[in-house]
């Protein structure tokens, strides 16, 4: 069971040593993650408790199923203030078009120190958006 006074984070990567090392950095920093492998169980977890993360982070080249574009796009549609942070090494080029708005783009490899900034400043601006909302 997670820790509710931990942010709760949903993490998609297929790459099973980069998870881990997201995972720790995550946790390392005070959040609480629910790591998945692809994009079809990202899909799956965001209908069943969507509203339970505080944020989202995604590869963006995942297999197999829906990739992180589509992942991101499914999240919004469930949670619209969602934060998304996308991670990839070949795809960062598309973040401009193809990224949902607001959302930050980290680009591999990267410091574990990045990451951790990059979800801590998109979960900041979303809230900062949240709070000029009447």
């Amino acid at each position: 069971m997670a820790d509710a006074s931990r942010p709760l984070l949903l993490y998609v990567e297929d790459e099973p040593l980069i998870r881990e090392f997201g995972i720790a950095a995550f946790e390392d920093a005070g959040f609480a993650v629910v790591a998945l492998h692809s994009g079809a169980e990202a899909v799956s977890v965001l209908d069943d408790r969507g509203t339970d993360f505080k944020a989202l982070i995604t590869d963006i080249d995942l297999a197999p199923g829906p990739d992180g574009w589509v992942v991101a796009k499914h999240a919004r549609e469930r949670v619209p203030d969602l934060p998304v942070v996308y991670v990839s090494g070949g795809s960062s080029g598309a973040w401009s078009s193809m990224g949902v708005p607001g959302s930050i783009m980290v680009v591999k490899p990267y410091a574990a120190a990045q990451l951790v900034v990059a979800v801590s400043t998109a979960m900041l601006e979303s809230a900062t958006q949240a709070s000029k909302t009447p």
